[in-house]
């Protein structure tokens, strides 16, 4: 009994209750005592008010002119982008006053449809006719496929459409037999570069918003089906399986689609004449092997399609 009474009258063992009291006293041995210490801790707490204080004056005062600073942001971009829409529409109506001249030069000699049709395949020129209508959008939120993301081995990954997707769909679309093919009203040629800047997809240096609307002049009842078996149609199917990348294909009776702008040949120059024989005149312009393209030559010549590791995978000629 004697050893219970003195466990339930000294339940702390006296060794730790004289830790708890060294403790005490060191702690109360750590607080000034002194009237000058006490003044120099009011002040350094003072001090430290003062200092936070300051600071949320300062982080209040600063957000009117950070929003002022976005808003001017804002603008210069808006009017940048206004005044680009602008120089594009000076460049398509230089380029129609070019193409009346060029009509006008070759209309007595015939030319003048064979260079509509070089101006069609080219690119350089608006075209019309049946074709298929292929609308992409990126994934919803709440959107998750149900396999493995086809583009996470290339660093890529996420419900957005990628500059390299569009790459493969529209490499589709020409394997699949398109003869014109415009993107959200950017026509592309052989010199058209799909790039990405940071998540917004690029055509021809233009920025794209989703959706992504694709136009493509060919066959309307046999280039779906050729799509879909193209390998552009299988990869655009395990994008909507395993990501959620929304897509829908129509067959379309007419389509408008726009000429290039900023289309410009660096490499295509004319081919010398071949030198004549002694005693025989030289072929006349137009002739057969000349490589002229002047009046009488029959048919214009087609210009060279340089290879770029950006372009769109136009077939070749």
């Amino acid at each position: 009994m004697t050893l219970l009474t003195t466990v339930m009258d000294q339940s702390l063992d006296e060794g730790y209750a004289a830790a708890a009291r060294a403790r005490g006293e060191e702690g109360r041995r750590r607080l000034p005592t002194t009237t000058r210490g006490k003044l120099v801790l009011a002040l350094g707490l003072a001090l430290a008010a003062v200092v936070v204080t300051v600071s949320g004056v300062n982080a209040h005062e600063s957000e009117p002119a950070l929003a002022k600073e976005k808003d001017a942001l804002v603008k210069r971009v808006t009017d940048a982008t206004a005044a680009a829409d602008r120089l594009q529409r000076d460049v398509e109506a230089a380029r129609t006053q070019v193409e009346q001249q060029q009509r006008r030069a070759l209309s007595e000699s015939g030319g003048a449809t064979g260079l509509d049709t070089l101006n069609g395949t080219v690119g350089t020129g608006a075209v019309t006719g049946p074709g298929v209508k292929l609308v992409i959008s990126d994934a919803s939120d709440s959107a998750s496929g149900g396999g493995t993301d086809p583009r996470t081995s290339g660093g890529f990954g996420g419900g957005r459409l990628r500059d390299r997707d569009l790459q493969l769909i529209v490499n589709g679309l020409w394997e699949a037999g398109a003869e014109a093919i415009a993107i959200n009203g950017q026509r592309l040629t052989a010199l058209s570069p799909i790039r990405a800047a940071g998540d917004a997809i690029l055509v021809d240096n233009r920025p794209l918003v989703p959706p992504y609307t694709l136009l493509a002049v060919g066959d309307e009842k046999r280039l779906p089906g050729a799509f879909q078996d193209s390998m552009g149609g299988h990869y655009l199917r395990l994008l909507q399986d395993n990501v959620g990348i929304k897509a829908t294909v129509s067959g379309q009776h007419a389509l408008d689609l726009p000429a290039a702008v900023g289309f410009t040949l660096r490499l295509a120059v004319p081919e010398p004449p071949s030198p004549s024989p002694s005693g025989a005149p030289g072929p006349g312009p137009g002739a057969a092997g000349s490589g002229a393209t002047g009046p009488g030559s029959g048919s214009p010549a087609t210009p060279s399609t340089p290879s770029t590791s950006s372009t769109t995978g136009v077939p070749k000629p």
